[in-house]
């Protein structure tokens, strides 16, 4: 039986859930969010508290998706209560970003600057050579981050390019003569 998923959620003050029979909607004051109730697993809303459940707990498949089901209806709670954030750090000579509405303008020293679209339910803000993405969908904001990540990814031996603050490279030795 899974672990995660006989864990209850707790519900905070605020937060409206409405259990349909294939999918979990969770409305608070940031959004709202859907996560799916996938096949054998069902849920039950009382005393502030929502409880995932599963038939068959002895099929493989169906106890990995009783976990994952909490797990995503934990992260849309979290998420319409407090939001997700990733923060991305430049790293380099001339590395340098702007936000201008919806677009991400970045200068990460290629012959053209490279324009990305933020997607809507994500916010993108810099604060000098920090790039902070913050949204309600933990999915979405971890895509956004790791897309933007993927314009240049830190490079081994000077360490430049487009990290996650506090991600560790490990550095290489230079040539020797």
């Amino acid at each position: 039986m899974s672990r995660v998923g006989k864990q209850p959620i707790a519900i905070p003050n605020g937060v409206d859930v409405k259990i349909n029979n294939d999918c979990i909607i969770v409305k608070g004051s940031k959004g709202e969010l859907s996560s799916p109730l996938f096949k054998g697993i069902s849920a039950s809303f009382d005393n502030a508290t929502l409880q995932i459940s599963c038939e068959d707990v002895s099929n493989k498949k169906m106890n990995g998706n009783f976990g994952l089901a909490r797990a995503l209806a934990a992260n849309n709670v979290l998420g319409v209560t407090k939001g997700f954030e990733k923060v991305l750090e430049l790293r380099g000579v001339g590395y340098r970003a702007q936000v201008q509405g919806q677009k991400l303008n970045l200068s990460l020293g290629f012959s053209h600057p490279v324009v990305y679209n933020v997607p809507a339910g994500v916010d993108a803000k810099i604060d000098k050579s920090l790039i902070t993405i913050s949204g309600v969908d933990k999915q979405r904001v971890g895509q956004v981050a790791a897309e933007i990540r993927a314009y240049r990814p830190p490079e081994p031996y000077k360490g430049k390019g487009v990290r996650y603050v506090g991600e560790y490279i490990a550095m290489k030795e230079g040539k020797k003569a």
